[in-house]
C-alpha cells in the first residue's frame, strides 16, 4: 500500500512529464505538481489506468492519447470581459494614458495564453469603443497566442454560441457581432485586427514592443521559479511604461520590474531599469546603452551569438547569462540562467573551477587554464583553454566572465562553478555594522513582517489553488452540460420510436404478445387488454404460462419452446378461448422467433387473432 501511495504521489508523475518533454517537445516540468496530478489523474480515470507507470506504457502504445492529455491539462476556461470591474479599470485608467502616449504610432496588444480568444476580442472591442472601428483598423494590432492549437482553431473562427456572449454588453454585441443561426460571429473588420498564433511562453521568444499585455490566470499554474522567469519575459515584451494585466488571484509581490496602477484589479506598469545583468555585460566589454527594449534585445542577441562559449556570474555565484555556444557545448538549457553555478555539473567537470573563481575574486586578476582535457559524449578527447575574468567597478567585485576556446578539440567543461557568497556576506556584515542600533529596535517588527509575508504567501497559494479548482469545475460542468443535452436528444428519439411502435401495434386487429427466452412478457399491446382483460403494466415482466386469462396459455408452451430452440413451430394453430367479457371465441395463433442483430433468437412473438364467423 505504501509503495502504491508513493507511486501515485508527486514523485511518480515525473517519468510521465519527462516522456512528454522528450517525445512531444513540450515541457510541463515548470507547472505546479498539485495541478498536474489532478489533471493527469482525471485523464487516467477516463482511460481506465490505475498508476502513472501504467499510463506511461499507455502513452507509448497509443500516440493519439497525447492530444487528449494535452487538452485535459490545459484548462481553457475564459469568457468575454471576465471580471467586468477590471475591464472598467482598463477603460478609465489604462487606455487614456496608452492612447495619449502612443500618439500616431501603432498600438500593439498581446493576449498571452488567450485560449479560445474571448479576452483578445474583449480588448479589441474596448479599443473600438474609444477609437472607433476605423481607428482600430488603422492603428491597433492585437497578437493572441496560446500553446493549445485546438483552442486557437476555435478562436480563428470568431464564432461563439449564445451562452458564450452573455458577458458582453448589449451595445457591444449589437455593434461588433453578427447574429447567425448557431450563435454570434465577430464582425470581419474587428476580426482582421487580431493575429492568432501558437506560442509557448516558456520556450519561444516573447513578442516585443507591446503597449498592453494581457496574461490572465496563467502565472498561477507555474511554480515560483518559472513565475519569476515569465515575469522577466513579460517585462522585456512591454515598451517603457507599458501596461500588464494579470488575473484576479495573481500578484507580482515586491517586484522591481513593475509598479502598480491598480492593485485591486491587477494592473501594473513597466519600470525601465537597467538590470545587474546588463551592467555586468557592459563591464565585460559589451556596451550597454539604456535606450529601450530594442537596444537591450540587440545586446542580448550579440552576446548570444558570440563565437566562443561564455558564462557570466554575479558576485554570489548565480548564473546571469549563458550564450548559445556554451549551451550547445555543455548541454545546458535556458533554465540554467538564475540558478547557482555550483549546482551545475559544469562547475567541476572536466576540471574543478570553483577554487579558481575564488582566486580570481580574491586577487582581482584573470586566471587562464591551458589545454584542459575533456572527453566528449561521442568518446572524442578534446582540449580547451579556459579564461576566468573578474568584473570589478569602483573597487567592488561584481562577478566574473568564464570563456572557453576549443584549441585542439580538447577539454570540455561539464559542471558549474561553486557558488560563493563572499561579497554578499561582506556587504551584509558592513550593513549589519552600520545599522547595529537600528536592528535591535526593528527585530520585533521584522519578525512580524516575516510572519505576515509567510501568511500572505500561503493565502496567495491557497487562492491560486482555489481558482484553479474553480476553473476545473467549470470545465467539468460544461462537459456534463453537453452530455446532458445529448442524453435528452437520445431520450426524445427513444420516446418517438416507442410511440411509433405502439401506434403500429394498435393498428393490428390482433393480440400481440412478445416474450423473452425465459418466457417473461416483454410486450403486451392494447388489443391484448381488450381480449384478455389485463393491462400491459400488470403482465410485463411476469411469466406468460402463469397468467390467469381466458386464453389457454398452456397451449403456447410447446410452440414457444420450439421457436426459442430455433425450430419451426409448424405454422398457425387454433384454440378456443374466452374474452374478458365472457364471450367464447375461436382464435388463430401464430408463433414467430424474435431475432437480434446477430441473428440469435432472443425471444418469441405471438399473434392471436379471432377467426371471423366463429362462434363457440
Amino acid at each position: 500500500m505504501a509503495e502504491r501511495e508513493e507511486q501515485m504521489g508527486e514523485r511518480g508523475i515525473e517519468p510521465v512529464l519527462q516522456f512528454l518533454k522528450e517525445t512531444r517537445l513540450f515541457d510541463f516540468t515548470g507547472y505546479k505538481r498539485s495541478t498536474l496530478s489532478r489533471r493527469i489523474d482525471k485523464r487516467m480515470q477516463q482511460v481506465g489506468v490505475d498508476d502513472y507507470l501504467s499510463y506511461l506504457d499507455y502513452l507509448e502504445v497509443h500516440p493519439d492519447e497525447f492530444e487528449q492529455l494535452f487538452n485535459t491539462i490545459l484548462i481553457n476556461v475564459t469568457s468575454f470581459f471576465r471580471d467586468p470591474d477590471a475591464w472598467d479599470a482598463v477603460r478609465h485608467e489604462v487606455l487614456p494614458d496608452l492612447i495619449s502616449r502612443s500618439g500616431d504610432t501603432p498600438i500593439r496588444v498581446w493576449s498571452a495564453a488567450c485560449a479560445s480568444g474571448q479576452e483578445a476580442y474583449s480588448a479589441v472591442m474596448l479599443l473600438a469603443d474609444v477609437l472607433g472601428v476605423d481607428g482600430v483598423k488603422e492603428r491597433v494590432k492585437v497578437y493572441a497566442t496560446d500553446v493549445d492549437a485546438q483552442a486557437l482553431e476555435q478562436a480563428r473562427t470568431a464564432a461563439y454560441a449564445a451562452r458564450e456572449v452573455e458577458g458582453i454588453p448589449r451595445e457591444f454585441l449589437a455593434a461588433y457581432f453578427d447574429e447567425t443561426a448557431t450563435g454570434y460571429n465577430v464582425k470581419p473588420d474587428l476580426r482582421r485586427c487580431v493575429i492568432f498564433g501558437r506560442h509557448d511562453l516558456l520556450q519561444d521568444a516573447p513578442i516585443s514592443r507591446v503597449d498592453f499585455l494581457l496574461c490572465r490566470n496563467t502565472l498561477m499554474y507555474f511554480n515560483a521559479d518559472v513565475q519569476a522567469q515569465l515575469i522577466n519575459r513579460l517585462h522585456f515584451s512591454l515598451v517603457n511604461a507599458g501596461c500588464l494585466m494579470l488575473g484576479k488571484v495573481e500578484m507580482l509581490g515586491q517586484d522591481e520590474l513593475f509598479e502598480p496602477i491598480d492593485t485591486r484589479h491587477r494592473l501594473f506598469r513597466k519600470v525601465n531599469r537597467a538590470s545587474l545583468r546588463s551592467r555586468l555585460l557592459a563591464m565585460a566589454g559589451r556596451t550597454y546603452v539604456p535606450m529601450g527594449g530594442g537596444d537591450d534585445r540587440l545586446l542580448e542577441l550579440a552576446f548570444e551569438r558570440r563565437t566562443n562559449p561564455e558564462v557570466v556570474l554575479d558576485a554570489s555565484g548565480t548564473v546571469l547569462a549563458v550564450n548559445a555556444e556554451a549551451r550547445s557545448l555543455f548541454g545546458l538549457g535556458h533554465d540554467a540562467v538564475g540558478r547557482p553555478f555550483q549546482d551545475l555539473e559544469l562547475s567541476y567537470r572536466p576540471v574543478e573551477l570553483r577554487s579558481w573563481i575564488d582566486q580570481v575574486r580574491s586577487e582581482g586578476r584573470t586566471v587562464e587554464l591551458d589545454e584542459v582535457a575533456r572527453w566528449t559524449p561521442s568518446g572524442d578527447l578534446t582540449f580547451l583553454d579556459i579564461k576566468i575574468v573578474p568584473i570589478d567597478a569602483d573597487d567592488q567585485h561584481l562577478g566574473v566572465v568564464i570563456s572557453w576556446v576549443d584549441v585542439t578539440r580538447h577539454r570540455q567543461l561539464q559542471e558549474e562553478l561553486e557558488q560563493t557568497h563572499r561579497e554578499l556576506e561582506v556587504a551584509y556584515e558592513e550593513l549589519q555594522s552600520a545599522n547595529e542600533e537600528l536592528e535591535t529596535t526593528n527585530e520585533e517588527l521584522q519578525s512580524t513582517i516575516e510572519e505576515l509575508e509567510t501568511t500572505n504567501e500561503e493565502l496567495q497559494s491557497t487562492n491560486e489553488e482555489l481558482e484553479t479548482m474553480n476553473e476545473e469545475l467549470q470545465s467539468t460542468n460544461e462537459e456534463l452540460q453537453a452530455s446532458n443535452d445529448e442524453l435528452r436528444e437520445r431520450t426524445a428519439e427513444v420516446h418517438q420510436v416507442n410511440a411509433y411502435m405502439e401506434a403500429v401495434l394498435m393498428t393490428l386487429h390482433a393480440s400481440v404478445i412478445v416474450v423473452d427466452r425465459d418466457m417473461q412478457v416483454r410486450m403486451w399491446n392494447g388489443l391484448s387488454y381488450e381480449m384478455w382483460g389485463l393491462r400491459a403494466a400488470e403482465v410485463e415482466g411476469r411469466g406468460l404460462l402463469g397468467l390467469d386469462i381466458g386464453f389457454p396459455v398452456e397451449r403456447l408452451g410447446p410452440p414457444i419452446r420450439a421457436t426459442l430452440m430455433g425450430d419451426d413451430p409448424g405454422g398457425a394453430f387454433t384454440v378456443d378461448a374466452v374474452t374478458r367479457r365472457g364471450q367464447r371465441i375461436r382464435c388463430c395463433v401464430r408463433v414467430a422467433p424474435l431475432r437480434s442483430g446477430g441473428r440469435a433468437v432472443d425471444g418469441a412473438i405471438m399473434v392471436i387473432e379471432e377467426e371471423a364467423g366463429d362462434d363457440a
